[in-house]
Order: structure tokens, then C-alpha cells, then sequence
């Protein structure tokens, strides 16, 4: 039922047939196994390889002896395939193809799942704790469903745990037998229905149930942004309201760019005359952690019906015109943001669309994304001249303030080199055009989309020592060097100006994805600077003599229209034809800066601290673990020789006494094994059945230890069964809890241990020689 939440991630649904049948012959192995008289890790270790047997059987029986028996070569393949399976969820965006290597991972981690919820619910009989892995699926999915209905697979997952703990009440009550008096026939004779325990426990999870639905709904605070893991979109209700949570869209970006093919993404068609400058803005980040650039988190409100409002900072004196684009957007495209030309004046689009002032950007609301859409943008072509923004007023100081502010963790090189860059500059524009020589003419840098640069607290300061990168590294390390100067700057993320085709559209494709940072002079708004060499196009408004000149410089970052327009998207000018047969073209979206990342913690530091992690929570545990697992072994199977009685009749002694140690009953090593048990009766406060269990199994203790030929004694482990729950009756909620997850008992680990390393150091220094040298006295 938990496993339901992962339908919305792929298409079709097939693979869920599969992983029912599989686990349900995963299940009928584990009941037929624990109706032997076996110990329950024999249970646990028969499941494991019959869930191997059949993963096997289904995805590797080419590779296996006999098309059932796993070796290397299945071994091999199964890790190709989930290696595969990587790679195609960071490929496709939701709802992903059902690949051979995404069905291996979902089928295997249900199975994986079950074979967890199966041990601890059925063969350790503990339902609460079998919660832990349910809830761990159903997070997985929860975090990567977009579909809006996730309530729906709660509601399934929580039903069906309910349904488990309900179940495992049952069979504890059955147990018991009749504790409670008679209850009274329904009406007409009928028989009465469930008891008052049951019914309370059904009310409690009706209760609960509806609590952890409905109480999300008037808590605001719990009302998912945009990146919203429940797909609920952002904002909440259908009002005006909501906001926008800072959430790096890079990472939204993932499934629908970061693909090795270059896949059209849009076509456009626009009313400019001149395209080479028809960016399509997605969304801009203005937060700078230090590690990296994100959204602030923003109001958002309904699209306005008319004109939007006139960007910030743009004066009346600034050149302006405005032209429509008309953008449709591939079928697999699933972005949450708008791409759009900026700054926008007006959008004409179908669909739940919300509009965030501040950035000037459109996004999404309850599921609603690009998918297959067909939409109008007016933009304002604003073309300042270098004399304006040279002649530009220092910012407003509200936008000096939040556009400037840089982490105290951002090394101090970064800062350095800005104003060694800038030192002949006498303002802020001729301080943004040096920075953009700096990266474009005279600093050095290549483009290299397969450099691995990182993304810590150390990566700008590590790419302008290595100089190499490419448009994220560029325009991230600019706007924090335009900011350290004290230059308002942003980074804004989209689709650089895309391949002219025959029919007079421009194709835009994957490759085009790219970064770029935006400067803030007052009296022209937002302004956009290129940075990266060989990628986008330099604003006419950088260079002072291009009027003058019709010479194009090929040191500049520029794409000018071709002779003959292309009919396939644009291409990675750094990938020749050699490389891409061979497949090494890697992708240019913004994404990929983002999953190299020297500063992080690498594989073998997250499997330390994933091990931390899992014996921190088993340490607590350790105790009950032992103390379960030591009495199934005392209670569980035995030889039928006379000489196997005697170790069983201990171990049950044992198994007694240190259960009654751990309701309270202290063990007295003094007494004979009567004595001890009437102690046990009296100070345990046993009924005369469990008292009965007691001295007969204390009859079968005197009997091994002082009879030449003890009599076989039957019974004694339900004989120990009854006491235990005896012992259990009497005692307060705190001891029983006690007793369950800190025994007493427990403390025989520790005495084993310092009995091992005594005899370890008798047999060390019983081996070591006698270094000693001879007595020179005489006799």
C-alpha cells in the first residue's frame, strides 16, 4: 500500500504487478519457514535469498547458472543496471520512462522494504518499529512526486500501518486469554462485537488519521513552496496570497536539462529583428550563501490582467521597445518557472500561473508546468547606452543593501582580485565591462564543460586560480566580484539566444541552457552581462566603439545568425564531431556545476557518516536486540538426546531467572534452585499457575544437576512462557518499558566480555617467557 506513492514517479505502471507478485512469494516463504521449528534468523536469511533467487530470475537470468543462481556476471549486471538506473532518473523528468534500470529499483526496494517490515512486524512480532522503513519509502516518493494527490497515498500508507499495529493488538489479546469480564449480547441475542480494547484502538487511529490530515491544511507555515515536495504547488488556497520558497533552481532544472543529447526544448518565434540577443530568462538568484546562488524566498500573487508594472530602476530617459514572442515548449519540458524574455511587459497563457513581482517571473501553482504549452510574451527591448550607465546614480539603499551583502565565508581572493581587475576604473559600468574582459579577452579562462571546479565555500576562489569553467562558474564568480565592489548583481538562470531556422522560428535547445549574471544601475534596471567566452552574445551597451566598427572580434563572446539557417538545434561549439561519436559531449545545463563538488563530503565520509549515523540509533537498541535475541535462543529449538537435555533445562533456567532480574527480581547465586524459585514466586508477585511453572521447571534444574539419570521433563518452555508473562502482569508500564529496552540482564554482556580479556591475559602471560635472569646465589 506504501509503495502506491511511487506510481506518479513512472509510466506505465506495469511494474507494480511485478512487485506484488514478488513479494507475495517473499511472504509465503517467510510464513511456510516460520511454521518449522527454526530460529527466526534462519527465517530472515531463507527471505534474503529467495528475494535474490527472483530478482535474479527477472532481471539477470541470462547472467545466472541455470537462469536462477546468481555469480559474477549476475552481480556484474545487476550493478550496470543500477548504474543505468542512476542515470535515467537524473535524465527524464516525472513521470520517467519505465527503463530496465528504474524498474530494478523500484521493484528491488520494495522487495527490500517488505523483506524489513516482514522481519520486524512477523518474525520479531514488533509492528510500531516496522513504521521506520514505511516511512522511509513513502518519504522517497513523497519527495519526488508532482502530481498535487499525495494525501491519497498517506492515506493508503497510514491505513495499511494502522492495519498492521491493529493486527498485532489481535493476536497480543489472544494471547492474553479472557482479561476482561463478559460483554453483553447485542441486540436480539446477536453476538456482541468487538471489545472495548478494539474498538478504542480503531477510534484512536480514525482520530489520528484525520489529525494528520487535516491539521497540515491551516498550518501556513507548512504550506509547500515552489519546489513544493508534495506537488502542491505554490501559495496556498486559490487566493492572491502565497510565497515562493528558497529552493535553488538548478536543482529543479535537473530531470529536463541535464541530458546528454541536445534535445529541442522550445521554439520561438519573435517580432526582434535581431535575435542574437533573445535570452529567456527563467528565474534569477539573488541569496549567496557562500556555497551557492538561490531564489529568496518571495510573495507571489495572480497574474496581473494588463501591462505589468514598469521594471526596477528603469528611467524614462532609457532607449525602450517592446515585442511580442510566441514560445512553445517541447512535450517532456516539465519547468516550474516561465522562461520568458526580460523584463516582461505582458503574458498571454492558459493554465494556474502566479506572478512574483520583485523578479518579474511567472511559476507555476498547484502541478502546473510548461508541459507541451504554447504561450505570447511582450517584453521591453531596453538598449541603454555606455554613456547612461557610466552617468548612472549610486543605487537606492534598499537595493544597495539587499543586492551587495556577501557571506563572511567567501574567501577573501575573490574580493582581491575584483579590485585588482577594476583598479583603473573611475565607476561602476566601467568597473562591470572589466570584469567581462576579464573572464572574455584578458584573463585566461577556458570554457570546459567537463571541468570539476565544485560548488563549496572555496569554488569561486578555486576557479579563478584554475580558470577554467564554464557559465555557471563564470557568472557566479562575477556577480560576487560585482557585489564585493559594491555593485548590486544577481544571477539570472534560462536559455541563451537559440538557432535561427528555415521557417524564421529559433530552435532552442538543451545545450542552450546557460547562466549569466545581471548588474543594477539606476536609471536602467537590471542589466545583463556575458561573462562566458564563446557563449551568448556581448551587449551592444559593453562595448563603446561598436557603432564604429564592423569588424566582429573573435576574442569576444558573441553568435551571430549563420548564412544559411540551421533546421537542428544549436551545438556545443567546444564538442567536435569526433567527440560526440564517441559520447564524451557533456552537458552545458546549469545543473551539472552543481553535481561536482570538491568542497563536499566525498563517498567514503557519507558512508562513515551514514554508519555514525545507523549506531546511533542501534547503540539505544543494543540491549533489547541482545536480550531478544537471547531469548529465542533459549526458547527456541533443542536436541531430544539425553545429553541435550541438560544445556536446555539451563538455558531455560537462565531464561527465567534473568527475565524475572529484569521486572525487579535480583538474582541470588546463594540460594538452591528452589529456594531462588520461591523467591521468584513471592517478590514477583506470580498467580498460582505461573508460580507452578516456576517450581516445576526449578524440579527439572535439581534433577540435571543432582540426579545420576535425570528424568526428561516436556513443557518446560511454555512452562517459561507462562512465567514470563506472569512476572509482566503485576509490574507498572515503566518497568515493563524498562524491561523491554534496558534489561538488567543486559549486564551479562559486560561480564562476558571481562571474562574474555582475563583469559585472554592469562594465556598471554602463560605464554610469555621467563625473562628473569638465574639466581647467582649458592647453595
Amino acid at each position: 500500500m506504501t509503495a502506491c506513492a511511487l506510481l506518479p514517479l513512472v509510466e506505465p505502471a506495469s511494474w507494480m504487478l511485478q512487485a506484488a507478485l514478488l513479494l507475495a512469494a517473499q511472504s509465503g516463504v517467510g510464513a511456510a519457514v516460520r511454521r518449522l521449528p527454526s530460529a527466526r534468523p534462519v527465517t530472515v536469511a531463507a527471505q534474503a535469498l529467495v528475494t535474490l533467487l527472483l530478482l535474479t530470475l527477472v532481471f539477470a537470468r541470462e547472467h545466472a547458472f541455470a537462469g536462477l543462481i546468481p555469480g559474477p556476471d549476475a552481480v556484474r549486471f545487476f550493478a550496470e543496471l543500477l548504474e543505468q538506473g542512476g542515470r535515467d532518473v537524473s535524465r527524464y523528468a516525472i513521470p520517467a520512462p519505465l527503463s530496465d534500470g528504474i524498474r530494478l529499483m523500484l521493484v528491488g526496494g520494495v522487495l527490500v522494504i517488505g523483506l524489513l517490515v516482514d522481519t520486524l512486524a512477523v518474525t520479531f512480532r514488533s509492528a510500531a518499529p516496522a513504521g521506520l522503513p514505511l516511512l522511509a519509502l513513502y518519504s522517497v516518493a513523497a519527495g519526488l512526486s508532482d502530481d498535487g494527490v499525495d494525501w491519497l497515498w498517506f492515506l493508503l500508507a497510514a491505513g495499511g500501518y494502522l492495519m498492521l499495529l491493529l493486527a498485532e493488538g489481535r493476536d497480543r489479546l489472544s494471547q492474553w486469554g479472557r482479561v476482561f469480564g463478559g460483554v453483553a449480547p447485542g441486540p436480539g441475542g446477536r453476538p456482541p462485537g468487538p471489545g472495548a480494547p478494539v474498538r478504542t484502538g480503531r477510534r484512536i487511529g480514525v482520530v489520528a488519521l484525520g489529525i494528520a490530515l487535516v491539521v497540515p491544511l491551516g498550518l501556513p507555515a507548512m504550506s509547500g513552496g515552489l519546489l513544493d515536495a508534495a506537488g502542491a504547488g505554490v501559495g496556498s488556497g486559490g487566493g492572491g496570497g502565497g510565497t515562493i520558497s528558497a529552493v535553488n533552481p538548478l536543482v529543479s532544472l535537473r530531470d529536463s536539462l541535464n541530458v546528454d543529447e541536445d534535445r529541442q526544448v522550445m521554439s520561438v518565434r519573435s517580432e526582434l529583428a535581431d535575435v542574437s540577443g533573445l535570452y529567456l530568462r527563467i528565474v534569477s538568484l539573488d541569496d549567496f550563501d557562500g556555497t551557492t546562488w538561490k531564489p529568496s524566498k518571495r510573495s507571489i500573487t495572480t497574474v496581473p490582467d494588463g501591462p505589468f508594472p514598469t521594471p526596477p530602476g528603469l528611467g524614462p530617459g532609457t532607449g525602450r521597445t517592446e515585442a511580442g514572442t510566441t514560445i512553445s515548449t517541447a512535450d517532456w519540458y516539465a519547468q516550474d518557472w516561465l522562461p520568458m524574455p526580460y523584463p516582461p511587459s505582458g503574458v498571454s497563457i492558459e493554465g494556474n500561473w502566479r506572478y512574483e513581482p520583485v523578479g518579474m517571473t511567472l511559476v507555476g501553482d498547484h502541478g502546473q508546468n510548461t508541459r507541451g504549452l504554447t504561450y505570447e510574451v511582450r517584453s521591453l527591448d531596453v538598449r541603454p547606452t555606455p554613456e547612461q550607465l557610466a552617468d548612472a546614480p549610486r543605487p537606492r539603499l534598499a537595493m544597495e543593501r539587499d543586492y551587495t551583502e556577501l557571506p563572511d565565508s567567501l574567501p577573501a581572493a575573490v574580493s582581491r582580485t575584483a579590485r585588482e581587475v577594476t583598479g583603473d576604473a573611475d565607476n561602476a559600468y566601467e568597473q562591470a565591462v572589466a570584469l567581462q574582459e576579464y573572464f572574455t579577452l584578458n584573463g585566461g579562462f577556458e570554457y570546459d564543460t567537463e571541468v570539476d571546479v565544485g560548488s563549496g565555500s572555496q569554488a569561486i576562489a578555486r576557479f579563478l586560480r584554475d580558470k577554467q569553467g564554464f557559465c555557471v562558474h563564470f557568472s557566479f564568480a562575477m556577480a560576487s566580484m560585482a557585489r564585493s565592489l559594491g555593485i548590486p548583481a544577481r544571477v539570472a538562470v534560462g536559455f541563451a539566444p537559440g538557432t535561427p531556422q528555415a521557417d524564421g522560428t529559433v530552435a532552442v535547445g538543451l545545450r542552450d541552457a546557460h547562466a549569466w549574471p545581471e548588474l543594477y544601475f539606476e536609471g536602467v534596471g537590471w542589466t545583463r552581462f556575458e561573462p562566458t567566452p564563446t557563449r551568448g552574445s556581448t551587449p551592444s551597451y559593453t562595448v563603446p566603439d561598436a557603432a564604429d566598427s564592423t569588424v566582429p572580434d573573435p576574442a569576444r563572446p558573441s553568435r551571430t545568425a549563420p548564412e544559411e539557417p540551421s533546421a537542428a538545434p544549436s551545438e556545443n561549439e567546444s564538442c567536435t564531431a569526433e567527440r560526440k561519436r564517441l559520447g564524451a559531449c557533456a552537458s552545458e545545463s546549469p545543473q551539472a556545476a552543481l553535481a561536482t563538488d570538491d568542497d563536499g563530503p566525498k563517498w567514503y565520509a557519507l558512508l562513515g557518516w551514514a554508519l555514525a549515523g545507523l549506531a546511533v540509533l542501534v547503540l539505544p537498541l543494543s540491549p533489547m536486540l541482545w536480550r531478544t535475541r537471547t531469548r529465542a535462543s533459549r526458547l527456541g529449538a533443542h536436541g531430544r538426546s539425553e545429553a541435550d537435555a541438560a544445556p536446555y533445562v539451563l538455558a531455560l533456567w537462565d531464561e527465567l531467572t534473568d527475565t524475572a532480574w529484569d521486572h525487579g527480581v535480583s538474582p541470588d547465586g546463594s540460594l538452591t534452585p528452589r529456594g531462588a524459585a520461591a523467591r521468584i514466586v513471592r517478590l514477583g508477585r506470580l498467580d498460582e499457575g505461573a508460580a507452578a511453572s516456576v517450581h516445576r521447571v526449578a524440579d527439572a534444574v535439581e534433577q540435571v544437576l543432582y540426579a545420576p539419570r535425570p528424568r526428561p521433563a516436556v513443557g518446560l518452555t511454555d512452562d517459561v512462557r507462562r512465567v514470563i508473562a506472569g512476572l509482566r502482569a503485576p509490574v507498572g508500564r515503566w518497568t515493563r518499558l524498562r524491561a523491554v529496552f534496558a534489561p538488567r540482564s543486559a549486564v551479562r554482556v559486560v561480564w562476558a566480555v571481562s571474562a574474555w580479556r582475563s583469559g585472554v591475559r592469562e594465556r598471554v602471560v602463560a605464554m610469555r617467557p621467563a625473562w628473569r635472569k638465574p639466581s647467582r646465589q649458592r647453595g
